[in-house]
């Protein structure tokens, strides 16, 4: 029998007027009872906590959307073999649930609160269980990769191209998680910029953030013959192909990567389709990747790039680039692409770059059903952890400030 939903968010509604009791709670459970599990977590432990209430809370509103929920369980299922989530793990983390719910819910906990949570808790937990067994008979749970090229675009980016030491299966406008020699216990997802290639190669485009552990040291601390690993390819912002449709390709700061990675798929098909990619950055300085992009524009017939820049003075804006913001210059640059209303769309970048741009969309007539995005930016995503690499894994990589040479980081 299904989870009786209205329970089920009735408990949740208490745990959240009191987020940070409810999760320090759990947490404080779980490691009592199983403090080996502590190692699969970060130090600092507030991002942590805003995943765990994202989750529970899919969980519960998700009842009514089955299919769409198992989706989303077997993808995180996978996601987690990374970490060393394992089977035996599960259990841990519902006795830890169900006693945080029995203190923070206790004026609605009955025994039919706790079969409700039970049944929903178990069924989530069986769905991601039987995604990560099944991913584990075909995949490894990572891939280590070889730095080939580390092209510095600018102070705070950097192009990098990897080489797997087993082929990674990937599709154009996917992402993939990284973790770096530096920081051996921390994962970043970064989209991958090229569609793929007979080689087996990687593109990044990574920006180093303040405070961004994994993006700083892949920017000023990786160089050529360094080691990472990489995580399986994850992400739906891919090309139909069976469809005919033109393409609308938008990305915002390094939201090209992806936007780039589609380009040159469409680019390489062989079908006559019209292809409009616009480069957004604030100033030219940001256009880090044109000279590379008017590249595959002179190799393919139906591709036209655009740069949109928000910022820049007259004199630094490159030949046919718009000024403004995306939003306020879609109408114009739209007028000149006939029958884009029955384009595929496709947009990256920050999250709220993002979330105008696609409003823009619908708000101009292109139906929603034609917007593709992933929401995911390497510049906005938390970093999160998993445990140290595996015996057997040699790191090697430079220090972020190339100084001195640390040792390599052992598992």
């Amino acid at each position: 029998m299904a989870p009786e939903p209205g329970i089920l968010k009735e408990c949740l509604t208490r745990l959240e007027a009191d987020p940070a009791g409810a999760t320090s709670y759990f947490y404080g459970r779980l490691f009592a009872a199983e403090p080996r599990l502590r190692a699969l977590f970060p130090a600092a432990m507030g991002a942590q906590h805003d995943r765990f209430f994202q989750a529970i809370t899919r969980i519960v509103w998700s009842q009514d959307n089955p299919e769409d929920l198992a989706r989303h369980l077997r993808r995180l299922g996978r996601g987690h073999r990374k970490y060393g989530v394992r089977r035996e793990h599960y259990a841990a983390v519902e006795a830890a649930l169900l006693a945080t719910l029995r203190v923070y819910a206790a004026d609605v906990w009955t025994r039919a609160a706790e079969h409700a949570w039970t049944a929903a808790y178990r069924e989530a937990a069986a769905i991601m269980i039987d995604a990560a067994e099944r991913d584990a008979a075909t995949a490894p749970p990572w891939w280590v990769a070889e730095v080939a090229a580390h092209d510095r675009r600018d102070h705070d980016l950097a192009v990098l191209t990897l080489r797997p030491e087993r082929p990674l299966p990937f599709r154009a406008g996917q992402h993939v998680a990284v973790q770096t020699a530096r920081w051996p216990r921390v994962w970043r997802p970064y989209s991958v910029a090229n569609a793929p290639r007979a080689d087996g190669t990687l593109r990044l485009h990574v920006r180093a953030r303040p405070g961004g552990w994994v993006s700083g040291a892949l920017v000023r601390g990786t160089g050529p013959g360094d080691t990472v690993l990489l995580g399986p390819a994850e992400g739906t912002m891919t090309l139909d192909p069976a469809s005919p449709r033109g393409l609308l390709l938008i990305g915002g700061g390094t939201g090209l990567a992806p936007m780039r990675a589609l380009a040159e798929q469409a680019a390489g098909s062989g079908r006559d389709r019209d292809v409009r990619l616009l480069a957004a950055a604030r100033t030219a300085r940001g256009l880090y990747d044109l000279a590379e992009l008017r590249a595959l524009e002179a190799a393919s017939a139906g591709l036209r790039v655009v740069p949109v820049l928000s910022r820049s003075p007259e004199e630094d804006v490159p030949d046919g680039a718009l000024r403004g913001r995306v939003p306020d210059v879609l109408p114009a640059f739209l007028d000149g692409v006939p029958g884009w209303r029955d384009h595929d769309a496709y947009v990256a970048g920050p999250v709220p770059f993002v979330r105008r741009t696609v409003t823009a969309l619908q708000r101009h007539g292109m139906s929603l059903a034609r917007v593709h995005h992933d929401l995911l930016s390497a510049e906005d995503e938390p970093e999160v952890t998993s445990p140290p690499a595996p015996a057997g894994i040699r790191w090697s990589a430079r220090p972020p400030d190339r100084t001195t040479r640390s040792p390599a980081p052992r598992p």
